[in-house]
């Protein structure tokens, strides 16, 4: 969590393997920084997301670990560890994972993570880890 404007800035690097190995369930999105008005989340995502889109924002997904196939309904990109797509603003998609799947996700502050769509996928926001 960024330090309080009277607490001095504490210089640690954030250990994305770390951080993974606190979450303990899927497609909970947890925050680990945040620059300006972006969030940078770790998540662990298995199995079929629901349809959805950000009207006002594109989404970067970073894939840590695993192999991530995200549909739209024109197609599909397969992403493997270490490549990242982004998403954008206003497109539909669904995220899926055959196997676990550890990913960094990077969005403005606030943004639902099933967009205007609520389902049992929906995700609480600003939670740090």
């Amino acid at each position: 969590m960024p330090a309080a404007p009277d607490q001095p800035t504490r210089f640690a690097p954030i250990n994305f393997a770390d951080k993974l190995s606190r979450i303990h369930e899927q497609w909970q999105p947890r925050v680990v920084a945040e620059m300006n008005d972006y969030q940078f989340k770790v998540v662990k995502i298995e199995g079929d997301f629901i349809w959805h889109d950000h009207a006002q924002t594109d989404e970067t997904f970073i894939v840590l670990e695993g192999n991530l196939r995200i549909d739209f309904r024109d197609g599909a990109v397969h992403l493997s560890a270490g490549e990242m797509f982004v998403v954008p603003k206003g497109k539909e998609h669904k995220p899926y994972a055959e196997k676990e799947v550890k990913l960094l996700l990077i969005e403005p502050r606030g943004v639902k993570n099933t967009g205007e769509e609520n389902s049992d996928r929906t995700a609480a926001n600003d939670v740090w880890i």
